[in-house]
C-alpha cells in the first residue's frame, strides 16, 4: 500500500485521479483495512471542492459489484467473438503474446504493430512502448472526437486545442454548439459555468437538441442538423458590416481580414435562415450583444461539435469569431494554455527520449501522404484501409489499451473484416468491451483504484502536475498497464527502456532534474507549480506558431495542400418521409459503451430510448413508449421512443453506448440500440480537411416495431 497522508484509526486517505472517464478528476479515497469506503473530490483541488458526478461516485459500484469484467488472462480457444476462452497465468499470456509478436516483427517489421489507447496523460509509456518496437503507429479515439477542433486551431492559432484554455470564470457570454458541459461534462467546468451564470454570463447554446445546458441558456437556437457552420458565415459577415469587430487586435496580430471579407459577403442573416431556422433578425440582434459583452466572450470550439462533414469549418470560424471580438489571451476570453516552462520548470521526462525514432512512415499517412494533419496520434480509421490494401506496407498486430474502436467507430461489422485478416488481436482493459471479445488475449488491467499510473502534466492558467495512486490491493488476478508493457518489453529484448521495478522508479525518472519530490505530490494528489494564473503580455508577445506568427484568417498551410480557408456551406441533405439524421450525445451517468454495465450505473439508465419529434412521429404512427425499428443499410436496431418536442424535426436522438453484444455483460447485453452500427458505410467517411469521421451524416428510417415472429 501507498504511504499513507491522513490516517484514523485503522482509516487512511489517499489522494488519486478518478477513471471512471476520461475527465480523470481528482480525488481522495477513504480506505479501511485494505477496503476503499468513501470517494470524493480532492479537497486540495479548489476546483474540485470535494465534489463527484454520478460516475464517480459509481467507482466503489465498480470495484466491489461488478464482477463482470475479466479476472485473469484470457487466451481464446474458438474462433473470433466466439466468447470461447481459457484462463492463464500471466507468464503464459505474456509469453504467448511476445512470441506472436515477435513472428508479426520478423514478417512485417517492428512498424507492422500498431496500438490505439484513449489518449490523455500517461500515454507515454504506450507511446514509448510502441516505439521501442521500431513502430510509428500509436493511434487514439482522437478521429472520433476532437481531431477536427485540434486542426481547425491549429489551422488559426498555430497550436492545437488543448493549446487554448476558456476562462469560463470570468466569461460575460459563452456560445455553445452542442457542447452539452451539464451531461457531457467536465466536472470543475461544469462547476465554473453553473457559477458564471450565477454571476450575470450569458449562454447561447445552439443544437437541434435541447439538453439541459440549454435550459439554462439565455438563448436556445433549435437548428437543422449539421447547420451551424452557415450561422458563423453569417455571423462573420454581420460582424465585419456592422464594424463590431475589436480593429487594433486584428491589425495587430491576425492577417487574411479582407479576403475572409470577400468570402462571406453573400452569408447574409437572410441567407443563413433558409437552412438554419434561426431567425435573420435574431442573428443580428445577437451580433450587437456579443459585441458589446466582447472581449469577455467565447465561442466554444467544443471537443467535437456536430460530427458532420464540415464541422472542421464550424470550429474555425468559431475561433476566428474568437479573434474578431479580441478574446485572445483576456480573461473571460480564450488564453494560451500554459506550459511548465511558463512557470519556470522543465517538462516531466517522458519515456521515450532515449528511444530512437523509427525509420517507418505512419501506415495512415500522417504527416506525410496527409501533410496537413497531425501526425501524433493520427487517425485511427484510415487504419483499416491499410489493414485490408497493405498499404503503404503491411500491418500484423493490433494492440489496444483501455480503448474500444468497435464501439467508438462506425461500422463495427467493417472493422470485424479487418482485424480478422490480422494475426494478432490483443485487448488490455478492465472490460469485456466488444473489442477484447473478439481479441486473441485480454490482458485484464487493475480498476484505478487499484493501480497507479504516470504522474499526470497538466498544461493550464496555473500548470500543475497530478497523481493517480494505488488506493486498494486487485480484487483479482490483474495488473496495472506499467507492468504489463514493461514485462512485455523485456521479453521483446526492449528491456534496457523500461529499466523500472515499481512506479516510483518512474516517477523518480519522470522527475529528474525538477526539485520536486514524489512526496510532495504525494501529500495532496496536485501539485501546482504557481500560485497565480499566467498571462502573455497582449502588445508583445503572443505565441502564435503559424507560418505568419499571426492569427490566419486565411491559413497558408490549409491552401498549400488545396483546402478552403473559408468553404462555401454545403446544405443537408433533403429527407424522405420517414428519414432522420441519426445525433448522439451523453448523459451525466453514463461513459459512452464503458459505463453501460456498472450495477449502480445501470440502474439510473438502463438504456437509450430514441428521440423523435411529435409531429413526425404522428404522421408513422408512433406513440411515446411504443416499440420502434431504426435502421440503415440492412442494419436493424430495435427500442423505444421518446416523443418530444425538444428534438428537431429532422433528427432523431439516442445516447452513444448502448446495444452491447458481450454475454459476458449480462446487465448491458442487447439493451437499447448502438448508434455505431447504424453508420454502415461510414468507418471511412470523414472530414478531409480535418480528419474528424463524420458521425452525424448517417440518415436512418424510423418505423413503427413489427411483432416478433410467433407473436399474435
Amino acid at each position: 500500500m501507498p504511504e499513507t497522508v491522513r490516517k484514523t484509526s485503522d482509516t487512511q486517505v489517499v489522494y488519486s485521479m478518478c477513471g471512471m472517464c476520461s475527465v480523470r478528476c481528482p480525488i481522495q479515497v477513504e480506505v479501511t483495512n485494505n477496503r476503499a469506503t468513501w470517494v470524493q473530490g480532492n479537497v486540495n483541488d479548489k476546483g474540485m471542492a470535494s465534489s463527484l458526478c454520478p460516475k464517480g461516485v459509481s467507482g466503489l459500484s465498480l470495484e466491489y459489484e461488478d464482477n463482470e469484467r475479466p479476472q485473469q488472462p484470457m487466451i481464446r480457444t474458438g474462433p473470433r467473438g466466439s466468447g470461447q476462452w481459457r484462463k492463464a497465468s500471466w507468464e503464459e499470456a505474456l509469453d504467448y503474446v511476445a512470441e506472436e509478436l515477435k513472428k508479426v516483427m520478423d514478417k512485417y517489421g517492428g512498424q507492422g504493430v500498431v496500438l490505439s489507447d484513449r489518449g490523455g496523460p500517461f500515454n507515454d509509456l504506450h507511446k514509448a512502448f510502441i516505439k521501442a518496437l521500431g513502430s510509428p503507429n500509436y493511434f487514439n479515439h482522437d478521429c472520433t472526437c476532437g481531431r477536427n477542433t485540434h486542426h481547425a486551431t491549429q489551422s488559426i492559432f498555430g497550436v492545437g486545442r488543448k493549446g487554448i484554455i476558456y476562462d469560463i470564470p470570468n466569461t460575460k457570454h459563452i456560445v455553445l454548439y452542442g457542447r452539452n458541459l451539464l451531461e457531457s461534462l467536465h466536472l470543475k467546468t461544469t462547476k465554473q459555468f453553473m457559477k458564471a451564470l450565477d454571476n450575470g454570463a450569458k449562454c447561447t447554446y445552439i443544437d437541434p437538441r435541447s439538453t439541459f445546458t440549454a435550459s439554462k441558456a439565455n438563448r436556445f437556437w433549435q437548428i437543422r442538423p449539421n447547420s451551424e457552420y452557415a450561422i458563423n458565415l453569417s455571423l462573420i459577415r454581420e460582424i465585419l458590416e456592422e464594424g463590431l469587430y475589436d480593429k487594433d487586435f486584428v491589425a495587430r496580430w491576425a492577417t487574411g481580414l479582407e479576403e475572409m471579407r470577400s468570402a462571406v459577403a453573400e452569408c447574409t442573416p437572410e441567407w443563413q435562415e433558409q437552412y438554419t431556422d434561426v431567425p435573420a433578425s435574431e442573428i443580428r440582434e445577437f451580433a450587437r450583444e456579443i459585441a458589446e459583452d466582447a472581449p469577455q466572450v467565447m465561442f466554444h470550439a467544443g471537443w467535437m461539435t456536430a460530427r458532420h462533414g464540415q464541422s472542421f469549418y464550424t470550429a474555425r470560424t468559431a475561433h476566428i469569431l474568437n479573434a474578431l471580438l479580441g478574446a485572445v489571451e483576456v480573461p473571460g476570453g480564450i488564453p494560451f494554455s500554459k506550459k511548465f516552462k511558463d512557470a519556470g520548470y522543465d517538462s516531466l521526462k517522458t519515456l521515450g527520449e532515449k528511444i530512437p525514432k523509427p525509420e517507418a512512415k505512419r501506415v495512415d499517412g500522417c504527416g506525410w501522404k496527409y501533410p496537413h494533419f497531425d501526425a501524433g496520434p493520427g487517425l485511427l480509421h484510415l487504419l483499416f484501409p491499410a489493414i485490408d490494401s497493405g498499404d503503404p506496407y503491411p500491418v500484423g498486430a493490433y494492440i489496444t489499451y483501455r480503448h474500444d474502436p468497435m464501439t467508438g467507430l462506425p461500422d463495427p461489422e467493417a472493422i470485424k473484416k479487418s482485424l480478422d485478416k490480422l494475426d494478432l488481436v490483443v485487448a488490455i482493459d478492465i472490460h469485456y468491451s466488444e473489442f477484447a471479445w473478439r481479441s486473441d488475449v485480454i490482458l485484464p488491467e487493475c480498476t484505478y483504484l487499484e493501480r497507479a499510473n504516470l504522474l499526470a502534466e497538466r498544461n493550464g492558467l496555473k500548470p500543475n502536475i497530478q497523481m493517480r495512486d494505488q488506493a486498494v490491493p486487485p480484487r483479482f488476478d490483474t495488473r496495472p498497464g506499467w507492468w504489463i508493457f514493461k514485462e512485455l518489453a523485456k521479453r521483446l529484448g526492449k528491456g534496457e527502456y523500461f529499466d523500472f521495478e515499481s512506479i516510483e522508479d518512474i516517477w523518480a525518472y519522470q522527475l529528474e532534474g525538477s526539485g520536486i519530490s514524489i512526496d510532495a505530490i504525494r501529500n495532496k494528489g496536485v501539485y501546482s507549480l504557481v500560485d497565480k494564473p499566467i498571462m502573455y503580455d497582449r502588445e508583445t508577445s503572443l505565441p502564435f506558431k503559424t507560418p505568419s506568427g499571426k492569427i490566419e484568417f486565411i491559413s497558408s498551410k490549409l491552401s498549400e495542400n488545396g483546402f478552403e480557408s473559408i468553404a462555401p456551406f454545403t446544405p443537408p441533405d433533403e429527407l424522405a418521409e420517414d428519414e432522420f439524421k441519426l445525433l448522439f450525445g451523453r448523459s451525466a451517468i453514463h461513459t459512452h459503451g464503458q459505463s453501460i454495465n456498472n450495477p449502480r450505473l445501470h440502474e439510473l439508465v438502463p438504456d437509450n430510448p430514441v428521440w423523435i419529434h411529435p409531429d413526425r412521429a404522428k404522421a408513422l404512427g408512433i406513440d411515446d413508449g411504443s416499440e420502434i425499428e431504426v435502421s440503415n443499410n440492412g442494419y436493424t436496431g430495435r427500442g423505444r421512443a421518446k416523443v418530444t418536442p425538444w428534438i428537431h424535426p429532422n433528427a432523431v436522438f439516442m445516447l452513444h453506448g448502448f446495444g452491447r453484444t458481450v454475454p459476458a455483460q449480462t446487465r448491458a447485453y442487447n439493451k437499447g440500440i448502438a448508434d455505431q452500427r447504424l453508420q454502415v458505410g461510414y468507418l471511412t467517411s470523414y472530414d478531409p480537411a480535418g480528419g474528424g469521421n463524420n458521425l452525424t451524416e448517417c440518415s436512418v428510417r424510423v418505423r413503427p416495431a413489427k411483432a416478433p415472429k410467433g407473436d399474435s
